[in-house]
């Protein structure tokens, strides 16, 4: 899909700050991360959401796994959000399927938390998890 962002960014063509990678899905640092290492997981084929093709959503679960412990690992996360928004009323704003790792941590858990931002730097997160 030339018009979808995400297609874009699996394809290279926008620069992103990759976590992970395999030959079903890409990870990489969400650009208005609501917790510090705020990641999405995408599948390389273009998928509308998470209940469109349920092959391609259990495709990218290892990914969802292993970028889950790459986060909690580097990061120090002792716990992890991870959701999907379907359609717009539930909140999706790019129409390709994607999963979000929100790394939560001792000093600000909780539902409630989620959705008030902690800011953080993005290049100083991805370093910490590329090392």
């Amino acid at each position: 899909m030339p018009d979808c962002i995400f297609c874009r960014i699996v394809a290279g063509e926008i620069p992103s700050k990759q976590v992970y990678a395999d030959e079903h899905a890409v990870a990489f640092l969400d650009l208005e991360p609501f917790k510090r290492g705020h990641t999405l997981v995408v599948p390389r084929e273009h998928v509308g959401d998470a209940l469109a093709d349920a092959g391609v959503l259990a495709s990218i679960a290892p990914a969802i796994v292993a970028t889950g412990n790459i986060l909690a690992s580097r990061l120090g996360a002792s716990g992890m959000n991870i959701l999907s928004n379907v359609g717009q009323d539930a909140g999706q704003s790019v129409f390709h399927l994607h999963v979000h790792l929100v790394p939560r941590y001792a000093d600000d858990p909780g539902m409630g938390a989620l959705l008030q931002r902690t800011p953080s730097d993005l290049d100083e997160t991805f370093a910490a998890i590329t090392g």
